[in-house]
């Protein structure tokens, strides 16, 4: 998700902070201005989950806990809401917000992409203790994988492929990624599966 609609005024984190406990729609803080964040399609909303749910599962008795697109992220005075984050050392005396996320997950849209790969990516590979960045797409079937020890060089993955999150040591098949989504690779791929069977 991202930011669609005009900015408002500049603002100052404080105030930012303290406006966002009080909204209605989430909004990110950007450059001093605030925009409000765009809606999700189903298919958005089901890769996130598919990817938040298997973090979360596999996380379950570790010191990482995963955190969903309602959790903000601060990169200096900016402030976004990553679809889904991994974080190994949350600050509890910030509970609104982290700054230390070894992974981060967005799900791309036509009206975000321009935003997750250059601002997001700029802002988000300064932060210290970030390993991965992951940019799932949501109208095909393409998952990218940036770590910092490749120094930030993609790698794609598609369905039949297997994902290593080495952050957290997690493989994931790509086809867990987009179960339920509907799009034509993913009908592609089960119809390949189903005649397979046959």
């Amino acid at each position: 998700m991202s930011a669609v609609l005009k900015p408002s005024e500049f603002i100052s984190v404080e105030d930012y902070l303290a406006e966002e406990l009080e909204r209605q729609i989430k909004h990110e803080l950007i450059d001093g201005y605030v925009y409000a964040m765009a809606d999700v399609s189903a298919n958005h909303e089901r890769i996130a989950e598919n990817v938040y749910r298997k973090f979360g599962n596999h996380l379950e008795n570790a010191p990482c806990e995963p955190f969903g697109s309602n959790m903000k992220l601060r990169v200096k005075d900016n402030f976004f809401y990553p679809d889904v984050m991994v974080d190994c050392q949350f600050d509890e005396s910030e509970p609104y917000y982290t700054e230390t996320p070894v992974l981060i997950v967005e799900v791309l849209s036509r009206s975000t992409r321009k935003k997750d790969e250059t601002l997001k990516f700029m802002a988000y590979i300064n932060l210290p203790s970030l390993q991965e960045y992951v940019l799932i797409e949501q109208d095909i079937a393409d998952v990218t994988v940036l770590r910092r020890r490749e120094g930030w060089m993609p790698k794609h993955y598609f369905l039949g492929d297997d994902i290593t999150f080495e952050s957290i040591a997690l493989t994931l098949p790509v086809e867990d990624i987009y179960r339920r989504v509907q799009n034509q690779d993913v009908a592609a791929f089960l119809s390949e599966q189903a005649a397979e069977q046959i």
